[in-house]
């Protein structure tokens, strides 16, 4: 989700800050259209460091944990936290009274639960991203394609967060 969310990002006229794990991650970021890109390896203060590249008026959260706190801590006053996974295991401990203090927004989103939820939003958001695709502003990523008797390596290729990109199994 991290490399479509970039293209999103970029394509709505974002300043994109994307965080990887791991050197080897930085480039596709980067060619997904990234402004900058952090080894969260490699940073001893991920809120520091994201405060000196200016802050943030929405995080987009796939990671949850120590990655997602230190994010909301460098959100602008009225910004939107958007909490969509927890890939580190954990969601991410947020200051509610910071988010009070700051008029942050928080939000929880599973779009998969818009098929009863909201219909038409799914269908919405889904022409939305058709579109985007057709003028040629997405390019979605398959970075493993595995023959279905691999799909055991494929899951833990995701579990270990060693996936660039979609993993594709072919039947």
């Amino acid at each position: 989700v991290g490399l479509t969310a970039v293209q999103i990002g970029v394509a709505l006229g974002a300043r994109v800050i994307g965080m990887v794990r791991g050197a080897d991650k930085m480039a596709p970021v980067r060619e997904a259209g990234a402004h900058e890109v952090i080894d969260a390896t490699a940073c001893a203060d991920l809120r520091a460091t994201l405060r000196e590249m200016g802050g943030a008026d929405v995080v987009y959260d796939p990671v949850g944990a120590e990655p997602g706190e230190a994010a909301f801590g460098a959100l602008h006053p009225g910004g939107h936290f958007l909490s969509i996974g927890f890939a580190a295991g954990r969601p991410p401990a947020l200051p509610l009274n910071h988010a009070l203090v700051k008029n942050i927004t928080i939000h929880g989103f599973y779009w998969g639960s818009y098929r009863s939820l909201d219909p038409q939003a799914l269908r919405a958001s889904m022409a939305a991203l058709f579109d985007l695709f057709a003028e040629g502003r997405l390019h979605p990523v398959a970075g493993d394609i595995l023959p279905l008797d691999r799909v055991a390596e494929g899951y833990d290729l995701l579990r270990q967060g060693r996936s660039i990109g979609k993993v594709v199994i072919t039947l």
